[in-house]
C-alpha cells in the first residue's frame, strides 16, 4: 500500500478574464511508498501547493482522487487527516496561548491527552525548549517556524508533509529540522517534502518529481536524475558583458557565470571565447552537474515542449 496516492488529480479555476477555466493541475499521478523520504520540486506557479492543499483536505479537486494509507481525503476526511502531519508555508499561530499550550491544544483536535513526554521531545528536537512558556506573539519569525513543525508532528503522523519549511529561516533551524525529520523517516515516517532549495532534496530525498504548469514532466531517482546531467559545469567570476555565443547558454548569478560543458575541448573553448571578448576571469572551476543543473534543464525543456 501507497503512503500516498494521487491518482489523475486535476484542479481547475475559472478564469477572471473569461478564456475558460486555468487547470493549476492536469492529470497528476503519483504514488509515495511507505517510509520513503520524496522530493517535489517546480517553479512558482507549478502546483505544487494546490496539490498539497488537496492532499490535506483545504481544497477539493476538480477530478481525481487522492489516498493516505488507504484513506480516501475526501470520503474519509477525519482518517486521512489524522495519517498526516502538514506544515504549510504561511506563519499561523494562536496568539492567546503559549508553545506548550499550544501544542496540548492541537493535540486535543486528534482526541490525543496526556502526551507531554511526546511534547518535550519534540520542544527539545527542536529548539524550542526554552521557550515552552512564551506567549506564541514573543517567537520570532524562525521560532514560529519551528513552532509549526512541532504541531504538525504533535499527534505521531506516520506521513509528514513539508511545504518551503525552511523558507526564509537561518542554517541553525534548517540543520536542527532535517537532523529530526531524517530521524524521524528512519523510523519508519514518510516524508513529503517541496523546497526551491534544491540542494536540500538532493540530499535528502530518495526520489524526486518535478512540476511544471500542472503536470509531472520528471519523476524518477534522484540517483538517476543526477545521472542524467551528463558533462559538467564550468563556474567563473566576472564583471564583464558575456559575449553572445556564451550569453545563450550561460546561468549568470551576479557576477557568477556558469556554463555547461561536455569534455576538454568545450571548457577550452568557453575560456578562449571569454578572454577574446576581453573578460577578466576568477575563481575559475570546474564542477559536476547538480540537482539545480539537472532542474533547469528540465523546466527549459519543457517550456520549449509546450511552445
Amino acid at each position: 500500500m501507497s503512503a500516498i496516492s494521487f491518482q489523475s488529480v486535476s484542479k481547475a479555476y475559472a478564469s477572471s478574464r473569461g478564456t475558460g477555466p486555468f487547470l493549476a493541475l492536469d492529470r497528476v499521478s503519483l504514488d509515495i511508498a511507505e517510509g520513503e523520504f520524496f522530493g517535489l520540486l517546480g517553479p512558482n506557479g507549478a502546483g505544487k501547493t494546490t496539490l498539497i492543499s488537496i492532499l490535506a483536505g483545504l481544497t477539493r479537486a476538480t477530478s481525481g482522487r487522492v489516498v493516505v494509507l488507504g484513506s480516501d481525503v475526501q470520503t474519509h476526511a477525519a482518517q486521512a487527516r489524522r495519517k498526516l502531519g502538514v506544515v504549510p508555508q504561511e506563519l499561523v499561530f494562536d496568539p492567546f496561548f503559549n508553545v506548550r499550550e499550544a501544542l496540548r491544544f492541537q493535540s486535543g483536535y486528534f482526541g490525543i491527552t496526556h502526551n507531554d513526554a511526546w511534547i518535550d521531545e519534540l520542544l527539545v528536537s527542536l529548539g524550542l525548549a526554552d521557550k515552552a512558556n512564551a506567549n506564541m506573539r514573543q517567537l520570532s519569525g524562525g521560532m514560529k517556524r519551528r513552532m509549526l513543525v512541532a504541531q504538525a508532528l504533535v499527534h505521531k503522523p506516520p506521513v509528514i508533509v513539508l511545504d518551503e519549511p525552511t523558507a526564509g529561516v537561518d542554517v541553525e533551524l534548517r540543520q536542527t529540522l532535517w537532523q529530526f525529520v531524517s530521524q524521524l523517516n528512519k523510523q519508519g515516517s514518510t516524508v513529503l517534502l517541496t523546497t526551491h532549495y534544491l540542494e536540500e532534496a538532493e540530499a535528502l530525498c530518495a526520489r524526486i518529481a518535478m512540476l511544471k504548469n500542472g503536470r509531472i514532466v520528471a519523476l524518477d531517482r534522484t540517483s538517476a536524475l543526477l545521472k542524467s546531467a551528463s558533462g559538467n559545469v564550468l563556474r567563473f567570476k566576472t564583471n564583464g558583458v558575456l559575449p553572445s555565443t556564451l550569453a545563450v547558454r550561460a546561468r549568470v548569478t551576479g557576477s557568477v557565470v556558469q556554463l555547461p560543458v561536455h569534455d576538454a575541448l568545450d571548457i577550452e573553448q568557453c575560456l578562449a571565447m571569454a578572454r577574446a571578448s576581453g573578460l577578466v576571469l576568477e575563481d575559475v572551476e570546474i564542477r559536476k552537474a547538480d540537482l539545480e543543473d539537472v532542474f533547469l534543464t528540465i523546466m527549459q525543456g519543457a517550456a520549449e515542449a509546450s511552445t
